[in-house]
């Protein structure tokens, strides 16, 4: 499965997808849940709220670094 086929999930296979998965322990996944389930949202919250969420959704994915050099192979 590659980062496309995640972004075009619903939010709540996405979130099956992570349990069954043992994706919890993946921050970049929650991070890909949170945005999806924003963009789901996007029609229903004033354009302000939106990016401000945004906004908040990169600095959470910038603030996961590089984590996973080394492991590349268990946690991909």
């Amino acid at each position: 499965m590659n980062i496309h086929s995640f972004s075009e999930m619903p939010s709540e296979t996405l979130a099956r997808f992570i349990e069954t998965t043992d994706g919890i322990s993946k921050p970049w996944l929650l991070v890909l849940l949170r945005l999806r389930k924003l963009q789901e949202r996007r029609e229903d919250i004033p354009e302000d709220e939106y990016l401000a969420e945004l906004a908040d959704l990169h600095q959470d994915l910038m603030n996961v670094g590089e984590w996973w050099i080394g492991i590349e192979d268990e946690v991909f």
